[in-house]
């Protein structure tokens, strides 16, 4: 009786599930298809969405992350031969421009240059001996002539009392030959006249072809003098320094760079297939790797390269060979940035930078032919010093052409001013 009903009971306890178990499974396949048709428009919305997107925008965009920054490095190197004595800038440093970086020993250049100038004084002289030798010549034609004008009446009054017998034929004849040699007299000094003349004629003693010379030769003294002090062409950072103190340089040795950062730009390296929307002109959008996404650079195509990165390569490669596989080639495109976001988010040479280029507007050629008309880059910190070399020419040859200004006054006080000149170039 108990295994009855324990059979009777356990019966229906099994049976239940059995009846209810289609309900919960309805209700998931239920669920299980709402929930695919609800994802299934969800997708289908965002495909519209990025279709409608990229139709209206994205296709427009040609986008590298195959871009650096890359900008001018100015080398300085020395104009003349020399030993370092002062170096006045290193690595990571900032320097304005004008700024004297490094300083040669002096020494030798000083003395050529007090030879130039005493040559110069000399020669200002030796020109107005030439100009005082005309005059004294012309003096002497005059005095030539006179001569000249006595003998012939002289020889006249005694050809005439000869007739008469009143002159004896010999004296007669010492007329005749007095009056010859006064001519001869005249005729050499003309010509001495015309020899000395010839040298001075349509000039000045300052204009004069020796005091140019001589001039000239202290102008190229002074410059060298000058040039034992080497400024900074630009304001920047100075990089790549090499040079030693003590350390004898010669003509364009690379003594250290200096890098202007406020003049950077990207070289974007797309790939062929990119480039047939790119034109110049074009609106970029930039971000740093250093900086991140939060920083977005304005920039605008401003040129294209002339060629790939292979054929101004060292050693170009040579595809014609039988195991020969095609590689898609790159152009670097140049792009100017926003010298205000340059101060605000400084960049360095070399860093990686993600590009987007909108390719809305391509009404213009692929390859514009664009002139420069204006200069691309340009320094002055150079000219100063030929206008103190003038100065000190002009102070020398004025010293030394009149005699009215104190022997060496001029002269010292443009020296004077020279050292000045470079003193301040001085740390």
């Amino acid at each position: 009786m108990s295994d009855s009903n324990v059979n009777s009971t356990s019966e229906p306890v099994a049976a239940a599930p059995a009846q209810h178990s289609t309900v919960p499974t309805r209700s998931l396949k239920v669920r299980r298809w709402r929930l695919l048709g609800v994802t299934t428009g969800v997708l289908v919305l965002f495909g519209a969405a990025y279709g409608a997107y990229w139709a209206k925008d994205l296709r427009y965009v040609q986008s590298t992350d195959d871009a650096y920054v890359s900008g001018n490095v100015v080398q300085i190197t020395p104009q003349v031969s020399g030993t370092v004595v002062e170096i006045g800038a290193d690595n990571t440093q900032f320097v304005k421009a004008g700024q004297t970086l490094v300083r040669l020993d002096q020494e030798d250049a000083k003395v050529a240059l007090d030879q130039a100038e005493a040559q110069l004084a000399k020669t200002v002289r030796e020109v107005r001996t030439v100009f005082a030798t005309s005059a004294q010549l012309r003096a002497a034609v005059e005095v030539r002539k006179a001569d000249l004008t006595t003998a012939q009446q002289d020889l006249s009054r005694r050809e005439r009392l000869g007739a008469s017998g009143a002159v004896s034929a010999e004296e007669l004849q010492h007329a005749r030959d007095t009056l010859k040699a006064a001519q001869a007299a005249l005729v050499s000094a003309e010509q001495q006249l015309n020899a000395n003349q010839a040298r001075v004629d349509g000039t000045t003693v300052a204009n004069h072809p020796d005091v140019r010379n001589a001039a000239a030769a202290v102008r190229s003294a002074y410059l060298a003098y000058s040039r034992t002090q080497l400024p900074a062409p630009v304001s920047g950072f100075v990089a790549q320094r090499s040079v030693q103190l003590g350390q004898r340089v010669g003509p364009g040795a690379a003594l250290m760079a200096v890098v202007p950062l406020d003049q950077v730009w990207v070289d974007a390296n797309f790939k062929e297939p990119q480039l047939a929307d790119i034109r110049v002109g074009q609106p970029v959008t930039l971000t740093a790797d250093v900086y991140g996404r939060q920083v977005r650079y304005r920039g605008t195509v401003v040129g294209f390269g002339a060629g790939t990165g292979s054929a101004f390569a060292l050693l170009p490669a040579q595809n014609a060979t039988g195991n020969w596989i095609k590689v898609v080639q790159r152009v670097p495109v140049r792009i100017a940035l926003d010298a205000r976001q340059l101060q605000e988010h400084p960049l360095q040479i070399g860093l990686s930078m993600k590009v987007n280029i909108d390719t809305h507007d391509r009404n213009s050629s692929t390859l514009p032919r664009l002139a420069a008309t204006s200069v691309s880059y340009a320094t002055d910190v150079f000219h100063s010093d030929e206008d103190i070399a003038d100065t000190r020419v002009r102070a020398i040859i004025a010293s030394n052409e009149t005699g009215r200004t104190v022997a060496g006054a001029a002269p010292r006080a443009a020296s004077d001013a020279g050292a000045a000149h470079l003193a301040s170039l001085r740390f």
